[in-house]
Formats: structure tokens, C-alpha cells, sequence
């Protein structure tokens, strides 16, 4: 395919980025430490780090790593903390250490942590200590060989009522002790030196979210990061203010792959103040400290947009500085995004990416009018080719599988190869599962994940469009589309919905509503209303539960 989405990049967007621009991403680091020291690089709590007090951190904390624990190139170290402080100082410091960072959930079971640790072979773990009742369940059963133990307040000015640590963790010790002692290693001669980082190496392991079979670890190296944060930079030049500290909220969690690149390295790349929010469901403490900060970047998901939008207080904020809005994660509802232009005066942009690409692929461009309903352009340096079973290119404007290159693009999972020939092409494309099309113009849109699409006698039933509709009735919060088993069509379209508190929405109504705007096939049979959906760690729907629940609900 041609690259006919060059043409509609706005003025002084580069078609092409330099993925070596940095050797790594601890390059990338060192040089903006260097020219923004100063500068505020982290809040959270009230408590604030420059970028030089995080670089020192950071360098305690590898120092730690590399002579108190021994740990060595290529290690794994699983960080299991929510968006606190101390995550950025110890991944950046594994980093420097020269570790592979093993991003793990803190609200996981203990099944999934025990299976996380083991498939990494971790060798130690950062722990919040409101998790280590779970990671002592399992801690004996993994190869963890050491646990470092961190409350929420260690490196904050005001302090709280400490949490209680499990018994049975492997060789615990305080997170503020191991920046104790890697201050005094730092310098010592028997601490082993940084080592060389290049741009091949693993940074990440990053854990997909396991919706066919176990989770694998996508590896995703030290130029993958760097060409994705070089990519989020291009693709928003018009926006970008290089030399004006720019304020990030961050309220998915850095240990997922979207706010680590999109918040947490390019918040660095730019010299930004990132405001890490710890709790986002919390939507009312939330917008008490978003009213604290004139702020121009947030990304998130619909679930957290519309959360924002029903939440008193959210309207009256001060907006004036706001440039960037960034959806992504899951499908973005016409309804949330006309919804937020209105409210904030900033145009919703969707972007789309996988774990296994570091992760954007595709973004809007800025200056757009309005919500596209689609998920934008490739970004500079990427290929989008949608193709069909066979993995013959379709014709513009037909569905297939999107298929993608580029620089941000892993080589492949974790100790499973035969996992990573399976989403590679013979010509060097990774396989996304996920189903879309491309326009004339280049711009891309995700009709649907191929396990979620539903036939209802033979017809193609995509849920996103179901939801988009459905989501624009008055009266539903929140909704979920879902086939479910039907001994007439095969399937049928069910729909799971949250209604909003004394709105008088009833079943009948929404299926009347979607009836004017879906072809008869399309039309949800069955609607059921349901208190809450299930959610992934991000806020992203999950239909597989609302699949398995379904025989459940009332």
C-alpha cells in the first residue's frame, strides 16, 4: 500500500523519526536531566521532585540493585505499585542497572501474580505494601530473592498511619533503606559500574492482557520506547511547547504500557511536570487535584473520560491551558467525545496501539474540528497494512486484519517463539487480531477485536458500533455489547447497561432508540441492566467477563 496517509499530516509533521536518537532509553534520561534539572518532574501527594532529585533517585536505587542484590544485566525486577513515586525511581533505576522491568498489576490475585513472576523468572520485586498480602501467598512458590517494601508515603512530606506488611515475604527490606544504601554504594569501589545499554536490549516485559490463554510477556527493548516516545512527539509537533513546562495527568497506571509511554517518557522527553493521580477511581478526589493545576495533557480511556464528565465539579474547572486529549485502549463513544469537547473545549483525540507496539501506532492529528470516529493516522515511521485471511492487502476501505511495522513494533514475546511466528508475517508485519479498515485518505478505524465480533445468521455484528448507538441514548452511563449463545441466529446481540440514576430509561426504550439507527440484525434483542461492568486495570470493558456472567444476570 501506499503511504496515502502522508499527505494529511499537518504542516511540519516529519514523515519519518530517528529511533536512534537515543542509544537508550537511560540516554534519554541523562540528556534531559541535564538540560531540564530544575525543572518539577513528578507530584504526587502534594510532594514534588525536580528532574536532577528524581536522577539522584534513580541512581541510589540502581546502585542498590547492582551491589546490595547483586543483580546484573538482563535480570528481571517486577515492579507491583500503583502510580506512586516510587514507581518512576525504581524503574528508572533498574534501567540504569541495566534490568529488564517486569510490569505487574497490584491488584492481581495471587494466581496471576504467581504465574506473572514465574513465566519472567523475577528475581526481585518492588512491592506496595497494601499488596504484600497477596505476593506473600505466593512469594515462596516464584523466584523472587529479595522484596522491597514501599508505603505510599516514603517519599512524601506528609506522612500517614503505615500499612501493615505481610509476613512471609523473601528477604524484605524498606524501600527508603534501599535508597539508603544505594546512596552509599554509588560511589563505592566494589559497586559493580552501569553497564552498556543498547538499543536492542529489553526494557520491558509487558504482560498482554490475556484474553487468548496465559498472558505473555511482549519484550519490548530499549529502541522500541525510544522510537515511540520520538513517534508521540512528531505526530503532535503543531502542540508541542519545548521550552514551557507542560503539566501531565496521569491517571491509568504507569505499569501499563499506554501511560508509560505516552505519560511517563514523554513527560520526560519534554521536560513536563507529570501529576500522578494514585486512585483515578476516585473521581471526586480527582477532580479536586485536577482543580489544583492548570493543565495541558491527559490521556485516558472513555470509561475515565465519562467518569470525569458525571462527576459535580468537573465542568467548572479551569481549561484554559488544556491542548491535548488522548483516548485510547478501547473504543472511544461519539457520545463521550462531543460530550467532552463541550465541556472543556478541547477536541477528544483517539489514537489506537497494542502492548507488542510500545504501543501507538495510530493517533489524530491535532487541529482537527471534531471527533472522527476514527482512531487517526499511522504516526511517522509506521506502516498500516489491512489485510485480509490470507494476508493479501485489501482494498481501500474493505475490513481485514490490521497488520503494522515499524520501530516501535517488539520482536517478540518472551521465551515463546512459537507465539511470536504466529503474529509475524512473512514481510516483517505484526498481526494485531484487531479488525479495521483505512479510507481513502488514509485514516484508520477499528471495527472490532476478531474474538469479539458476533454473526447473527450468517451477518457480521461488531460490538463497537452497537455501543457507540447505544451509548448515545439518554439515560445509559455505561455499555457493553456482547453475542451470546441463540438456538434461531446462532447468536444474538445482547447488551449490558448501566443506567444513569433516575433517568427512566427502560430496556424497551433503548432498543426503540437503536432500532432508528441500526440495520434490523444489529438491533440488541436482549438488554439487561447491571449495576456496574467488569473493567480492566485501565478502565477498558471487559466482554469476556460480561460473557461469562451473562447467565447470570437478572
Amino acid at each position: 500500500m501506499n503511504k496515502i496517509w502522508l499527505a494529511q499530516y499537518p504542516p511540519g509533521v516529519p514523515h519519518e523519526i530517528d529511533p536512534d536518537a537515543y542509544p537508550s532509553l537511560t540516554a534519554l534520561l541523562d540528556a534531559r536531566v541535564a538540560e531540564f534539572a530544575e525543572r518539577t518532574a513528578l507530584s504526587s501527594f502534594g510532594t514534588e521532585l525536580t528532574y536532577a532529585q528524581l536522577d539522584a533517585h534513580a541512581a541510589a536505587f540502581g546502585a542498590y540493585l547492582r551491589r546490595d542484590l547483586q543483580l546484573c544485566k538482563g535480570d528481571r525486577l517486577a515492579l507491583f505499585l500503583p502510580n506512586l513515586l516510587q514507581y518512576p525511581i525504581a524503574m528508572l533505576g533498574a534501567l540504569r542497572a541495566g534490568l529488564i522491568v517486569v510490569n505487574v498489576n497490584p491488584l492481581y490475585t495471587p494466581r496471576e501474580l504467581a504465574y506473572q513472576l514465574n513465566d519472567a523468572d523475577a528475581a526481585a520485586i518492588v512491592a506496595w505494601a497494601d499488596a504484600t498480602p497477596t505476593l506473600a501467598e505466593v512469594a515462596r512458590q516464584t523466584p523472587i530473592r529479595c522484596t522491597i517494601v514501599t508505603q505510599t508515603d516514603d517519599l512524601l512530606a506528609a506522612k500517614r498511619t503505615p500499612r501493615p506488611v505481610a509476613a512471609g515475604l523473601v528477604n524484605p527490606v524498606g524501600f527508603n533503606d534501599a535508597l539508603t544504601r544505594g546512596r552509599d554504594a554509588e560511589h563505592a569501589a566494589e559497586t559493580p559500574p552501569r553497564p552498556t545499554l543498547a538499543g536492542a536490549d529489553v526494557a520491558f516485559l509487558q504482560y498482554t492482557g490475556g484474553t487468548t490463554g496465559f498472558s505473555k510477556g511482549a519484550m519490548l527493548t530499549h529502541r522500541n520506547l525510544v522510537a515511540n516516545v520520538m513517534q508521540n512527539y512528531a505526530a503532535f509537533l503543531p502542540l508541542n511547547q519545548r521550552y514551557t513546562q507542560e503539566i501531565y495527568i496521569t491517571a491509568l497506571p504507569l505499569y501499563h504500557i499506554y501511560a508509560l509511554t505516552s505519560n511517563c517518557f514523554s513527560a520526560i522527553n519534554k521536560g513536563a511536570l507529570n501529576v500522578l493521580i494514585s486512585n483515578p477511581r476516585d473521581l471526586a478526589a480527582f477532580v479536586a487535584e485536577l482543580k489544583r493545576w492548570r493543565f495541558t495533557y491527559i490521556t485516558g480511556v472513555t470509561t475515565l473520560y465519562n467518569g470525569l464528565l458525571n462527576t459535580p465539579g468537573f465542568a467548572d474547572l479551569d481549561f484554559s491551558s488544556l491542548r491535548l486529549s488522548v483516548a485510547g485502549g478501547m473504543a472511544l463513544t461519539t457520545a463521550v467525545a462531543e460530550r467532552w469537547q463541550a465541556v472543556t473545549g478541547c477536541v477528544l483525540l483517539e489514537g489506537y496501539g497494542l502492548s507488542e507496539t510500545a504501543p501507538t501506532l495510530t493517533v489524530n492529528p491535532p487541529g482537527i474540528a471534531k471527533h472522527t470516529s476514527t482512531v487517526g493516522l499511522p504516526i511517522p515511521s509506521t506502516e498500516i497494512s489491512i489485510r485480509d485471511e490470507a494476508g493479501v492487502e485489501v482494498p481501500v476501505g474493505e475490513p481485514g486484519e490490521i497488520c503494522a511495522c515499524g520501530p516501535q513494533v517488539m520482536p517478540g514475546y518472551w521465551r515463546r517463539e512459537d507465539a511470536t511466528r504466529a503474529v509475524m508475517t512473512g514481510d516483517g508485519f505484526f498481526r494485531t487480531g484487531d479488525i479495521g479498515t483505512m479510507d481513502q485518505k488514509g485514516f484508520v478505524t477499528i471495527v472490532d477485536r476478531k474474538k469479539d465480533l458476533i454473526v447473527v445468521s450468517g451477518f457480521n455484528v461488531y460490538p463497537n458500533e452497537v455501543e457507540d448507538v447505544a451509548a448515545s441514548c439518554e439515560g445509559v452511563l455505561e455499555c457493553a455489547c456482547i453475542g451470546v449463545p441463540d438456538d434461531t441466529s446462532g447468536e444474538a446481540v445482547a447488551l449490558c447497561v448501566v443506567p444513569k440514576p433516575g433517568c427512566g430509561v427502560t430496556p424497551d426504550g433503548i432498543r426503540a432508540w437503536c432500532r432508528t439507527r441500526l440495520t434490523a440484525y444489529k438491533v440488541p434483542t436482549r438488554v439487561r441492566f447491571v449495576t456496574a461492568l467488569p473493567k480492566s486495570n485501565v478502565g477498558k470493558i471487559l466482554r469476556r467477563e460480561l460473557r461469562a456472567q451473562w447467565s447470570g444476570l437478572d
